[in-house]
């Protein structure tokens, strides 16, 4: 028989990673009434499970940290995955959190009702219809693969599917990709593999972690504009790094922070030591041999993809929050203009880490949430109205978002006032449910980052 709840008189908040933890703190001290749960068997997210063994943040214990719960004194500049979950759980605990929290439940379906509440089913068959739902399911869990002619019948993974150095040992390994991953499993292949090759389809920026002896995530540059951040960054990549032509690498066809760079300079060492060789694209797959696009071919045993991940979000209907190129289709960050009640948070990565932004946006959202229940309009249709428009990027800028927030903060009243004007005047056609009804089978939350 299935189980049905109706807890209309709260939202619930999906996912107990980072972003989830910082916009229920944030919701707690608001008075919103919520409900929590995560696919996981415990809390922080992609911290928990989905990280591999010896792997070390690259934004600073500074930047990294929740703006109003610094990280202990005694961690180092650049904490471990084991220090991370730590202090997560310490946050959960001491925000007292963790006992609310519902764990192994995975969400397959939210559906949205035609009075704009929300019928929320979980794996086991469980229903509860919500107030709303908050969706902060992360965005690293979602693997990416690559397409490339041919067949490879070694052994291919996902840089998520790595998790320790004796799944490279004695083998000849070829790591593709350029993010922090691609550079981590690259240096570990270089130490304990009997081989490393690295294909980089074009040129990434590779930042050094610290200057100055300072975290380079530390350095008073961050709020400056992005303009004179690319040109002082560029400097200090001359001065501590040099030409990436110099370690058999290919210049950056695009503009710093257009795509994410990658901290540390591991895997450059690698490179001169001719521990790691670098390799172009790829063309085509032969066995267990690879043709790169150079007219040069390498035989391998395993294939680490680094690849990246896709923002996704499949318990929603599919054509409810449209997602093109990475980019979630909300406005002020988080808010859908096609229905009340829909929150989509911590689909953005901040460019030198989440807390010195997440801490000060969960609060402004905290806040629309509350202002959400006094406006007969969704928020993202007023915003958008307003002329706001959509990110034009999944990176975003600490500086200027910091700045955003703080003046968002002072124009809520005038939003809401704005809000009433619109629905009194303008309106909106009832919301029609049928409009977004799933096209196929159930999707289901990974575990939540």
């Amino acid at each position: 028989m299935r189980r049905t709840a109706l807890r209309t008189d709260r939202l619930l908040v999906i996912g107990a990673g980072p972003v989830g933890l910082a916009m229920a703190d944030a919701m707690k001290q608001r008075g919103i009434a919520f409900d929590q749960v995560d696919a996981g068997d415990g809390v922080g997210g992609l911290w928990r499970h989905g990280v591999y063994q010896g792997v070390h943040i690259v934004s600073s214990k500074k930047s990294t940290g929740y703006i109003d719960y610094p990280m202990p004194a005694h961690y180092p500049d650049f904490p471990s995955s084991s220090q991370m979950l730590r202090y997560l759980e310490s946050f959960a605990h001491d925000r007292e959190l963790s006992t609310s929290i519902e764990l192994r439940r995975k969400v397959v379906r939210a559906m949205p009702l035609a009075d704009e509440s929300w019928q929320v089913t979980f794996e086991d068959g469980e229903e509860r219809t919500y107030k709303g739902v908050v969706v902060c399911n992360g965005h690293h869990w979602d693997k990416r693969l690559p397409h490339y002619p041919g067949r490879f019948t070694g052994t291919l993974i996902h840089s998520a599917d790595y998790k320790e150095p004796k799944q490279l040992r004695d083998k000849r390994v070829l790591v593709i990709g350029g993010g922090n991953s691609g550079c981590d499993i690259a240096c570990e292949a270089a130490r304990v593999g009997a081989a490393c090759d690295w294909s980089l389809r074009s040129g990434y920026w590779f930042l050094p972690k610290t200057a100055f002896g300072r975290p380079l995530t530390d350095l008073p540059i961050w709020s400056l504009p992005v303009w004179l951040q690319r040109l002082l960054l560029k400097a200090l990549v001359r001065v501590f790094i040099g030409d990436y032509r110099q370690y058999g690498l290919q210049r950056p066809n695009h503009k710093l922070f257009e795509r994410h760079p990658a901290f540390g300079t591991d895997v450059l060492n690698y490179l001169r030591q001719g521990r790691i060789k670098p390799r172009p694209d790829i063309a085509r797959f032969s066995g267990t041999k690879v043709h790169f696009t150079d007219g040069s071919v390498g035989e391998y045993d395993l294939i680490v993809a680094a690849t990246g991940f896709t923002n996704s979000i499949p318990f929603l209907p599919k054509n409810l929050v449209p997602i093109e190129n990475d980019i979630v289709q909300v406005y002020g960050g988080a808010f859908p203009d096609a229905v009340k009640n829909l929150y989509i948070v911590g689909w953005a990565q901040p460019r030198n880490g989440f807390g010195t932004i997440i801490s000060p946006a969960a609060k402004l959202y905290a806040e629309m949430i509350a202002m959400q229940d006094e406006v007969e309009l969704p928020i993202g249709y007023v915003l958008k109205w307003r002329g706001l428009r959509v990110q034009s990027s999944h990176l975003i800028d600490p500086g200027s978002t910091r700045r955003v927030i703080w003046l968002a903060h002072k124009l809520l009243p005038l939003l809401k006032r704005r809000a009433r004007i619109i629905a009194e005047t303008e309106g909106r056609p009832p919301f029609d449910p049928s409009l977004y009804e799933f096209d196929g089978g159930d999707g289901a939350v990974a575990v939540n980052q």
